[in-house]
């Protein structure tokens, strides 16, 4: 693997830190949960899809790229970044994802109340963004890497905020809305699984 990306060397120093057999153990069983979560992800975007009616799901829709308080998407330099950056910017979007999916819930559940296990999957998709964060967090803490980036309280502010917006723009905005939480979540849990695989000690170079 590659020193930039792939290593956890200590950057004062010019070898690479050793990996010990716990540290890679946490790393591996994270990394297995990202790998399953976003396979999950991938299953509840499309199950959001099948549920909101036209134009949502027809071949070329386009829905607008409407802005998410609180989270955006990786950034077109993110691989580039150190593993430990990587790993603070994906522990601080998933910290931020459980409460904007308990929103996309809300909404669903005014909007498709007969669509319980979709009520299901964004329930289980809340809990788990904040199990894999948690998980992270901690293999930042087994590298001594102190974690930054926003926390539960700013998280669910901003969540409160993007509800009243899309509940008072109307329906279709709050089903955009949902479309890109959704997408968020997947793209950040594929993101931190390619991120830790790029620690597990026979993750690609």
């Amino acid at each position: 693997m590659s020193r930039r990306e792939g290593s956890l060397e200590d950057p004062q120093a010019d070898s690479t830190v050793s990996l010990l057999p716990h540290l890679e153990a946490k790393i591996r069983q994270t990394h297995s949960l990202a790998r399953l979560l976003t396979k999950y992800a991938e299953q509840l975007l499309q199950e959001y899809v099948q549920h909101q009616g036209d134009p949502f799901g027809l071949p070329g829709f386009s829905p607008p790229r409407l802005p998410v308080a609180g989270l955006s998407a990786p950034a077109p330099g993110h691989a580039g970044l150190p593993a430990p950056e990587r790993l603070r910017l994906d522990a601080a979007a998933l910290t931020a994802l459980p409460p904007l999916l308990e929103v996309v819930r809300r909404h669903q559940a005014e909007l498709n109340p007969r669509a319980p296990r979709l009520l299901r999957r964004l329930e289980d998709a809340a809990r788990q963004a904040r199990a894999l964060g948690s998980a992270v967090e901690a293999v930042l803490a087994a590298l001594g890497t102190e974690t930054r980036g926003p926390r539960p309280e700013p998280a669910a502010a901003a969540a409160a905020a993007a509800a009243a917006a899309a509940t008072g723009a109307g329906v279709f905005p709050a089903k955009v809305l949902g479309l890109r939480v959704c997408g968020l979540y997947r793209e950040w849990v594929s993101r931190t699984e390619g991120d830790l695989g790029q620690l597990v000690p026979s993750g690609p170079a």
